[in-house]
């Protein structure tokens, strides 16, 4: 996401190297290739106008007329304002109540249910509560199961009325079980069209008016453009939503709908889904946005995705097993495990700075990992703790077995012996009172 606007931006910005100072001229120049940018990632065409002309007052400052850098400080004020453009700041999301309830608007097709999904899993680890999923959508018959499904993946409780054809009377039950059964967060998945329609708009609004959210989330398909703007205004005119989620933002969408969304309806983005992974949500956060648009990177996001997956206890027997040579294949495999839940692999490159301009071109596969995989899953459980024992007889197996060929299988081996030295040596070098536990 972004790729083509940062490039084109890197672009305008190339316009003032080389200039002693920011003049009326060069940053006219500028602006209009940075309009124009901003015009081709499908933003508002009134957003675009009024973000260049914000960006014009600033830099025509007299502080920025006497820089020696003016490239540099036009890329800072551009940054800034794009910050500012989606929000300047994260916004929470509402959970108070006994319960909570959220609920779900939408389109047909925007991500609604598969959100409602990673949402219930978000709530469920990082805050540590007990959320009911409620399935509302009684006209797509694949909806209810597919909120049963995804209910299952991560262990959380759904509510069903499958014989019922009444969303707000289901609602209403739901509400009533969750206080019953304990549940401090309701989360209700409601039923979407391909258009905004009256009989829709309708129905949503006696769910709202029936039970009273704490929060109203809008899940919109950030690849649908500057569709997903006018559907979001009709949407807010109606329900008065509380906040914004953009889904498929690994998808190759330009942005626009970001840019836009928060000075149309002036409502905050508050999450964004990254991924068909229940893992695959993150709260959104301008700043960072803004600097992974301006190949500035996402660090900040790429450390809290890591520490996710992180668990101390884990980490400390591993410690041990590295420094007395113990580390196995059945270790390698949690660590490819962990890495995968972290997200799409491109993705995460891309907030390592510098390495998302690098690696623009670069097909990642997110099946990168299969081969290896297939290849640990095909040896025994012994072989998994003592590759010693794999002689070429072995490999041969392993090879077949793996549905890779006998190279394959010796680069991985050769690859594991050569990662355990380095651990081990690190571990060796690393003075005594470092520990794997955070700060």
């Amino acid at each position: 996401m972004f790729e083509s606007l940062g490039e084109r931006l890197e672009r305008s910005f190339k316009i003032l190297k080389g200039e002693g100072k920011i003049t009326e001229i060069n940053v006219a120049e500028t602006l209009k290739d940075v309009r124009k940018a901003l015009l081709d990632a499908d933003v508002n065409y009134k957003v675009a106008k009024n973000f260049t002309d914000m960006v014009k007052e600033k830099a025509m400052g007299q502080n920025v007329l006497t820089s020696l850098k003016p490239s540099q400080l036009m890329v800072k004020i551009v940054h800034d304002e794009l910050a500012e453009l989606m929000g300047g700041s994260s916004v929470d999301i509402n959970i108070t109540g006994h319960p909570a309830v959220i609920l779900m608007s939408g389109l047909q097709g925007s991500g609604k249910t598969t959100f409602s999904g990673k949402l219930a899993n978000m709530l469920k680890k990082k805050k540590n509560k007990k959320p009911l999923l409620v399935a509302c959508d009684v006209y797509r018959p694949a909806a209810i199961e597919q909120l049963k499904v995804l209910a299952g993946q991560i262990e959380c409780d759904v509510y069903t009325e499958e014989d019922s054809k009444d969303p707000v009377k289901i609602a209403q039950n739901a509400i009533q079980q969750a206080k019953a059964k304990g549940n401090d967060i309701v989360i209700i998945d409601t039923a979407g069209r391909l258009a905004v329609d009256e009989e829709m708009m309708n129905e949503i609004a006696a769910i709202k008016k029936a039970i009273e959210p704490q929060e109203i989330l809008f899940v919109v398909d950030s690849m649908t453009g500057q569709d997903a703007v006018n559907t979001a205004k009709e949407f807010n005119d109606r329900l008065d939503f509380d906040g914004v989620v953009l889904t498929k933002l690994d998808g190759d969408t330009r942005g626009g709908a970001a840019l836009s969304i928060r000075s149309v309806v002036n409502k905050p983005i508050k999450f964004v889904g990254t991924g068909e992974k229940m893992e695959a949500i993150d709260v959104f956060h301008p700043q960072r946005m803004a600097d992974r648009i301006l190949g500035m990177g996402d660090i900040v996001t790429l450390v809290e995705r890591a520490q996710e997956q992180y668990d101390e206890e884990q980490a400390k027997k591993l410690q041990k097993k590295i420094a007395k040579n113990q580390f196995d294949f059945n270790d390698f495999l949690a660590q490819i495990q962990q890495i995968k839940k972290m997200g799409n692999l491109k993705d995460l490159a891309a907030m390592i700075p510098g390495v998302g301009k690098a690696m623009k071109d670069v097909e990642i596969d997110d099946n990168a990992f299969k081969g290896i995989e297939a290849i640990i899953y095909s040896m025994t459980p012994e072989e998994r703790v003592n590759p010693g024992i794999l002689d070429n007889s072995r490999r041969t197996r392993i090879a077949k077995g793996s549905g890779t060929n006998i190279q394959e299988v010796n680069r991985l081996l050769k690859q594991f012996e050569e990662t355990r030295k380095m651990m081990r040596m690190v571990t060796q070098n690393r003075p005594a009172r470092f520990s794997f536990g955070r700060k």
